[in-house]
C-alpha cells in the first residue's frame, strides 16, 4: 500500500473517530440538560406507571452532584479527545496552517451539533429525554464515579483554603420549588391570583404560629359567669358567635366555653320542668352546659394546631403566652381563612372593608389587619418578620407610637396616620412609593 492510500485511510478513520466523538459530546450534553431540568414530581409520577427509564432518571438525581461530574468528565474527554484528532488530521493535511483551521472547524461543529442542537431537544420535553437517556449515561456515570470521587476532593480541597464549605444537601426544598413555580406561573398568566394564593397560604401553615392569626384578647366577647341569666341568654342571642368563653371574676381567668346550641337547649328542659320561665331562669347554671376550655401556646404552628382541632373534633381554642397569659382565640375556620380567603355567612356582622382606595390614589387601611392579608389583597411584599398588622409594623419602624398626621417612609411605601384610639393606630393611608 502507498503512502498516498495509506494517508486517505487514516484520514477518513480519523473523520469516522471524530464523528463518534461528536455524537457522544452531543449526548453528553443532551443528557446534562434533561437530567438536571427534568421534574422530580413529572418522573416520579411516569415511575410510578412502570416507566423503567423514569426511574433510572430519579435513581441519578439523587446524588446531583455525582451527576453533573460524570457527564462533565465525559463531555470533556470526548470533546478534547475529538479536537486532539481534528488538529493533528488538520495538520498533516495543510501544515502549519491546520491548527487554525482544526479550531475554527471544531468550535463551530461542537457548538452545533454537541451543545445547542442536543440541549435545545432536550430542553423542550426534558422528561421524556431524562428517561430516555438515564439508562445509558448511568453505566458511563457508574464507570467514571472513581475519577469524579478524586476530582471532588480536590475540588473541596481548593475552595476549603479560599474559606468555602460545600454542602452537598445544599438544593431546593420541595416548598421551594413548588413556590418558585407558582410565582412564575402567576407572572406568565398560567396561574390566577386566587389558586396561586389558595396554594400557597396551605404551604404556609407549617410556617406560621396561632398568634399571628389569633383573635386579639382586647376583642374576644366573652360571658361572665356571675352575671344574671336573663343578661347570658340576650348576650348569646346577640352575639355573631357560637362558642363565647366563660370567665369568674377577672377575664383572665376562663373557666368554661359555652355553645350557643347547648345553652338554649338546656333552657328549654328547665322551661319544660318549670311553671315559669322566671322559675327556669333561676334554676340555670352557665357552668352545667359549659364545656372545659382548651388552651394551646401562641408558638404552635398552624399546620400542627389543625390537626389537633381534628383530633380533638373542636374549632376552638385559647391562646395563651409562655407565662399562662391569656393572648387571645382561635378557631379551625380562622385557619381554614388563610387557606381559601376570609369566609362570611348570614350572621357575620358587616364591618367595613378593611382595605379602601381614595380618589388620590392611597389606600384607606385597617390598622388591625395583618401584613399578610394587605400583602395577599394588594399583592405587596411588605414585610411581616417583626409584626403582624398593619398598625404593628409602623409603630415597629417609627419606634414610637405616632400621632394622626404623622408620615413615615419605608419598605417603598409612605404610610400616613390617619385615627389613634388611646395607643392604638385604627386607621392608616398607604401609598406605593
Amino acid at each position: 500500500m502507498d503512502t498516498a492510500t495509506f494517508a486517505d485511510v487514516t484520514f477518513w478513520i480519523t473523520a469516522g473517530a471524530i464523528l463518534v466523538l461528536l455524537v457522544l459530546s452531543g449526548f453528553f450534553s443532551g443528557s446534562e440538560t434533561a437530567l438536571t431540568a427534568a421534574s422530580r414530581g413529572r418522573l416520579r409520577s411516569a415511575a410510578d406507571k412502570g416507566d423503567a427509564g423514569a426511574q433510572a432518571a430519579l435513581a441519578l438525581k439523587e446524588d446531583n452532584e455525582r451527576l453533573i461530574g460524570g457527564i462533565l468528565l465525559g463531555n470533556n474527554l470526548v470533546n478534547i479527545l475529538a479536537t486532539s484528532l481534528a488538529t493533528a488530521a488538520f495538520t498533516r493535511a495543510f501544515g502549519d496552517s491546520g491548527v487554525a483551521l482544526a479550531t475554527l472547524v471544531m468550535t463551530l461543529l461542537v457548538l452545533i451539533f454537541a451543545e445547542v442542537l442536543p440541549k435545545t431537544y432536550s430542553i423542550s420535553d426534558p422528561e421524556r429525554a431524562a428517561a430516555r437517556s438515564a439508562p445509558l449515561i448511568g453505566p458511563v456515570i457508574t464507570v467514571l464515579s472513581p475519577m469524579v470521587t478524586v476530582v471532588r476532593v480536590i475540588v473541596r480541597g481548593v475552595l476549603r483554603i479560599f474559606g468555602m464549605r460545600v454542602d452537598p444537601d445544599s438544593m431546593l426544598s420541595v416548598r421551594e420549588e413548588i413556590v418558585g413555580a407558582l410565582q412564575i406561573g402567576h407572572s406568565e398568566g398560567v396561574v390566577e391570583k386566587e389558586d396561586r394564593d389558595r396554594l400557597l397560604g396551605a404551604l404556609d401553615l407549617s410556617e406560621r404560629t396561632v398568634e399571628e392569626i389569633m383573635l386579639h384578647r382586647s376583642q374576644i366577647e366573652m360571658i361572665d359567669a356571675e352575671a344574671a341569666p336573663e343578661e347570658m341568654v340576650r348576650q348569646v342571642l346577640s352575639s355573631a358567635y357560637t362558642r363565647l368563653p366563660v370567665f369568674r371574676g377577672e377575664q383572665e381567668n376562663i373557666v368554661g366555653v359555652v355553645h350557643a346550641k347547648d345553652l338554649l337547649r338546656a333552657l328549654e328542659q328547665l322551661m319544660r320542668q318549670s311553671e315559669s320561665i322566671d322559675a327556669a331562669m333561676e334554676k340555670f347554671d352557665v357552668m352545667a352546659v359549659a364545656k372545659a376550655p382548651y388552651f394551646v401556646p401562641e408558638t404552635t404552628t398552624l399546620d400542627d394546631q389543625m390537626r389537633q382541632f381534628l383530633r380533638r373534633h373542636t374549632h376552638f381554642a385559647l391562646v395563651v403566652d409562655e407565662y399562662g397569659a391569656l393572648q387571645g382565640l382561635i378557631t379551625l375556620e380562622d385557619i381554614l381563612e388563610e387557606i381559601v380567603g376570609e369566609i362570611t355567612d348570614e350572621f357575620d356582622v358587616d364591618a367595613e372593608h378593611p382595605i379602601r382606595r381614595t380618589e388620590t390614589g392611597d389606600f384607606l387601611v385597617d390598622g388591625a389587619m395583618t401584613i399578610r392579608d394587605l400583602n395577599r389583597a394588594k399583592d405587596w411584599h411588605l414585610p411581616d418578620d417583626e409584626a403582624n398588622t398593619v398598625a404593628g409594623l409602623v409603630i415597629h419602624e417609627a419606634q414610637t407610637i405616632p400621632t394622626p398626621g404623622q408620615v413615615f417612609s419605608f419598605h417603598g411605601f409612605r404610610f400616613e396616620v390617619v385615627a389613634r384610639e388611646q395607643n392604638r393606630l385604627t386607621r392608616l393611608k398607604i401609598r406605593p412609593l
